[in-house]
């Protein structure tokens, strides 16, 4: 069995910074891409940003030069960190990961952590 645990959210003014992890555990033969998603209320959950486990990255244009993805693979873990954060960033924040536990492969989803950047 495989768990995705997130941390690291919570409330932040206008402007101010967040840094969100997500750490894999259990029977994990390899982890290929890590993403991180949101969702905002009464909205679509969407892509924020991916990192393959070369290292490739990419973002939305919302987050482009304000957010950063990163991943330790040693600690199966997977970053964001937030930056200039902006009201409409407010959401619950989920990552997922693309594992691989020597049997099947499968995208496992965290439990959520919410964000909201407020005054």
């Amino acid at each position: 069995q495989v768990q995705l645990v997130e941390s690291g959210g919570g409330l932040v003014q206008p402007g101010g910074s967040l840094r969100l992890s997500c750490a894999a555990s259990g029977r994990i033969f390899i982890i290929y891409n890590m993403d991180w998603f949101r969702q905002a209320p009464g909205k679509q959950r969407e892509l924020v940003s991916a990192i393959a486990s070369g290292g490739f990255t990419n973002y939305a244009d919302s987050v482009k030069g304000r957010f950063t993805i990163s991943r330790d693979n040693a600690k199966n873990t997977v970053y964001l960190q937030m930056n200039s954060l902006k009201a409409e960033d407010t959401a619950v924040y989920y990552c997922k990961a693309d594992i691989f536990d020597s049997i099947r492969r499968t995208d496992y989803w965290g439990q959520g952590t919410q964000v909201t950047v407020s005054s």
